[in-house]
């Protein structure tokens, strides 16, 4: 008796034992989804799409320090684009950034008054070590003043979308630090302020608009009126201390920054297969921590999630593939998605996600009807991806709420010829007097 009795017990074990392990690996493997990243604030973003892969606290505006300097250099290549300057383009430096330049608080290399600089000389400079004089340097060359130039960072910051920003100069210096040199029409006292989703929209604007950034941002040395330019990113692949112990495959940006009030923070981005991801990280403990940090951010983004072509060209929705047809030889025309729907998705979550239809009401009739005649590939629509899944950050697009491609007919729908229309036209009249005959009657009684 007692051995069937620890028998059973023992049966019973295994089982509560084998039943924890259906309910418990779950909730471990979910667990194992996310990434601890110590900063205040922090981002990881798909460059493609803008989809966001995971955030913490990314609202919350802070100092960026040098990252600043992302919108410089947006508005620096949108200048060159524009034919406004070019790479070639020279100017000299005046006394306000060569007070900069020559103050070892501002760590200047030291620029040479009566000298003719290129552009491409003061962004590499800009871009590679951070430096604060080249920058004023630039924006006085494309605005005429560094107060003019703040009014376009502003600016190009509301027409791009940036949530949460504050631009009061050029380099991320506070205006104190500038004393009476801070931008005319600035606050004496401001600093300017970004969140982390407001940086990653700035550099996920800036490395889609002008991937050219991304050559000088990655270029590890150069050089300026002898002096050696070193990158500060240290997260380049390259053979150096420092970068062979936060150095990434793939990284090639973007913009590193630092002050008492900022604390250390990055911009980084980096490009594995085909697929690119943008990542902030803002108040981090140490220049290394910045990198660290950022290396567990990447790591989540390409090791957690892939490249999906959820929906291909053509795709139907089962039970919505047709719209009715007004006057035309066909009652009916078969409508699709135009192009695939692509999306960086969490490993095993493809069956998390469907679509739907979105119309437009301004292409049918009264009647919910598209009238003929009809050409082969009439955008009627949108399909939009729905996630149906637990954690959803959104997106980082100005409007952007989810993927959408258009809807198109597949088909061409020719319209009736007059006689066929005439018929249809008396049989409408005569079924409408019927249905209002009807109507009375049913009233009457």
């Amino acid at each position: 008796m007692k051995h069937k009795l620890r028998a059973s017990f023992l049966n019973i074990l295994v089982l509560v034992t084998l039943f924890s392990s259906i309910v418990v690996a779950p909730a471990v493997a979910s667990a194992a989804e996310t990434v601890d990243v110590e900063a205040e604030s922090a981002i990881l973003v798909d460059a493609q799409t803008g989809k966001i892969l995971f955030e913490k606290n990314a609202d919350l505006k802070l100092p960026p320090a040098s990252m600043t300097k992302m919108m410089t250099e947006y508005l620096v290549l949108e200048a060159i684009n524009n034919g406004e300057i070019s790479w070639d383009t020279t100017t000299q430096i005046s006394d306000y950034p060569y007070s900069i330049s020559s103050n070892p608080s501002f760590s200047g290399i030291g620029l040479i008054q009566d000298k003719d600089y290129t552009v491409r000389q003061l962004y590499e400079a800009m871009a590679i070590i951070s430096d604060n004089a080249t920058t004023i340097a630039l924006a006085e060359l494309v605005a005429g003043s560094e107060g003019e130039f703040v009014k376009m960072m502003n600016a190009k910051a509301e027409e791009i979308g940036l949530p949460d920003y504050q631009f009061v100069n050029a380099t991320g210096l506070s205006n104190e630090d500038l004393g009476d040199n801070y931008p005319e029409g600035t606050d004496p006292s401001a600093d300017n302020l970004m969140s982390a989703k407001s940086s990653a929209i700035l550099a996920y604007n800036l490395v889609n608009d002008y991937p050219e950034a991304l050559d000088i941002s990655s270029t590890m040395m150069s050089e300026l009126d002898g002096r050696p330019l070193e990158n500060l990113n240290w997260m380049l692949p390259w053979d150096n201390n420092n970068f062979a112990q936060f150095g990434f495959e793939g990284v090639d940006g973007l913009k590193t920054g630092w002050t008492e009030e900022a604390g250390y923070c990055f911009t980084g981005t980096a490009e594995r297969d085909g697929r690119r991801v943008i990542t902030v990280v803002m108040r981090t403990d140490s220049k290394g921590a910045r990198f660290a940090e950022t290396k567990k951010l990447m790591e989540y983004g390409f090791s957690k999630f892939s490249k999906e072509e959820l929906f291909p060209a053509g795709y139907q929705i089962e039970g919505e593939s047709a719209l009715p047809v007004a006057k035309g030889k066909e009652d009916t025309v078969e409508i699709a998605a135009k192009d695939a729907i692509t999306e960086m998705i969490r490993n095993g979550e493809k069956e998390n996600y469907s679509v739907n239809y979105v119309l437009d009401e301004s292409v049918l009739n009264e009647d919910g009807e598209l009238v003929a005649p009809i050409e082969k590939g009439t955008k009627v629509g949108t399909m939009e991806l729905v996630y149906n899944g637990e954690t959803d950050y959104g997106y980082i697009g100005k409007d952007q709420v989810t993927q959408t491609v258009d809807v198109v007919t597949t088909g061409a729908i020719e319209k009736a010829n007059w006689f066929v229309l005439a018929i249809s036209s008396i049989g409408d009249f005569f079924g409408n007097i019927f249905s209002s005959i009807s109507n009375l009657i049913k009233g009457m009684f």
